[in-house]
C-alpha cells in the first residue's frame, strides 16, 4: 500500500483521520508543527514532503477560526487587517503551499486524492447569516484555490482528484466557543467525523474533482 500524508495530524480531526486510515493497514505520515511543519513557513513544508513519493493521498486538516484574544467578527466594525491576514495565512495560503509541494508527490496511474478541510460557511450561496468575515472569506478562497488546482491536476495527473471537505461541527477546540446552539446529534466526535470523511474520500470519483463535499457526501454550493 502507498502512504497517506496528513497535515495537521496533531489536531482533533487530523489525528482521528490518521487513526482511521492507519486502521485500514495503510501507512500514514503524520505531519504537524510537532514534526516541524509550519503552514506559514514554505521551507518547512518543502522539507516535510521532500522524502515522500507515490502517495495515495494528502489531507490538509488544519484551520483557524479564533484565538484566546480574538474571535470571528460579528460586525464589519471589527474588521482588522492583521486578523484577516492571519486567517488567510492559515486557511488559504498554507494549504496552497502544501498543494504546491504535495501534488507532485501523488502516485500516477492509480487513483489518488488531495483534500483540504473547508467549512459550510465557506459557501457564498449558502451565506444567510453574515458575520465571521475573515474566516468565511478565507474558506471561500480555499474552495476556489482547490477548484483551480483540480483543473490543472486533471491535465497533469488524470487519475487524481482534489476536493475540499466539510467535517461538520466537531467537538474540538476550534468549535468549542460556538457549540451552545448546536443540537447534540449534530455535534460530532472527531472519530465520527473522521469515519464519515474517510467514507466520502473512498467514494470519490473524477466527477467530484474540484468540488466541496460535506461529511455526508453531499456537494456544497460555491
Amino acid at each position: 500500500m502507498t502512504a497517506w500524508a496528513i497535515v495537521g495530524a496533531s489536531g482533533g480531526v487530523g489525528g482521528a483521520l490518521a487513526d482511521v486510515i492507519a486502521a485500514t493497514g495503510a501507512p500514514v505520515v503524520r505531519l504537524s508543527r510537532r514534526t516541524g511543519l509550519d503552514l506559514t513557513d514554505e521551507g518547512s513544508i518543502a522539507a516535510a514532503f521532500a522524502p515522500l513519493a507515490d502517495l495515495a493521498g494528502v489531507i490538509v486538516a488544519t484551520g483557524l477560526l479564533h484565538r484566546e484574544d480574538r474571535q470571528p467578527e460579528r460586525d464589519w466594525r471589527q474588521l482588522d487587517a492583521a486578523w484577516m491576514a492571519e486567517n488567510f495565512a492559515i486557511n488559504t495560503i498554507g494549504p496552497a503551499l502544501v498543494a504546491k509541494h504535495a501534488l507532485p508527490k501523488l502516485r500516477r496511474g492509480d487513483p489518488s486524492v488531495f483534500a483540504a478541510l473547508s467549512a459550510r460557511v465557506g459557501s457564498i450561496a449558502d451565506n444567510r447569516l453574515g458575520g465571521w468575515h475573515s474566516y468565511r472569506a478565507s474558506k471561500v478562497a480555499l474552495n476556489m484555490l482547490v477548484r483551480t488546482l483540480a483543473i490543472e491536476l486533471a491535465r497533469k495527473n488524470p487519475a487524481a482528484v482534489a476536493v475540499t471537505l466539510h467535517p461538520g461541527t466537531v467537538d474540538t477546540g476550534l468549535s468549542k466557543p460556538f457549540q451552545r446552539n448546536v443540537a447534540p446529534e449534530k455535534l460530532f466526535t472527531p472519530a465520527h467525523s473522521a469515519a464519515q470523511l474517510w467514507r466520502v474520500i473512498q467514494g470519490l470519483t473524477r466527477e467530484d474533482n474540484g468540488f466541496a463535499l460535506a461529511w455526508d457526501g453531499q456537494r456544497i454550493p460555491f
